[in-house]
């Protein structure tokens, strides 16, 4: 399990869970390494200033980690952490390595509105 202030995803049937319960949704599936930590800290701070996304993370080398590894947007992805934007259960975007406050924010407002 990753050490983070975000929900954390466990299974697939949670997954699943949040996908269908939320309109928006932005996953970051990683490790607690250097360049995962800033995207988990961004999201952290990001969540009461967007309170119609659901931030949440998941462990990259957990058994759950398929559903965002086998997904064809990130098929060419090399680098952490995998970040996934979803709308209404669908990839609306999706981004590999570190991310600044600006690349993030610029996402979800163009993806999910301000």
């Amino acid at each position: 399990m990753l050490h983070t202030g975000l929900e954390h995803i466990e299974s697939e049937q949670e997954f699943r869970a949040v996908l269908e319960n939320n309109e928006n949704v932005m996953v970051c599936c990683g490790r607690m390494g250097p360049m995962c930590l800033p995207v988990y800290d961004i999201m952290e701070s990001l969540e009461e200033e967007y309170p119609r996304v659901a931030f949440r993370d998941m462990a990259f080398d957990e058994p759950v980690a398929r559903v965002i590894r086998s997904l064809p947007q990130t098929a060419t992805f090399r680098s952490l952490p995998f970040t996934v934007y979803f709308k209404n259960g669908e990839v609306v975007h999706a981004t590999s390595s570190i991310q600044t406050m600006e690349q993030v924010t610029a996402i979800l407002d163009e993806k999910f509105g301000a």
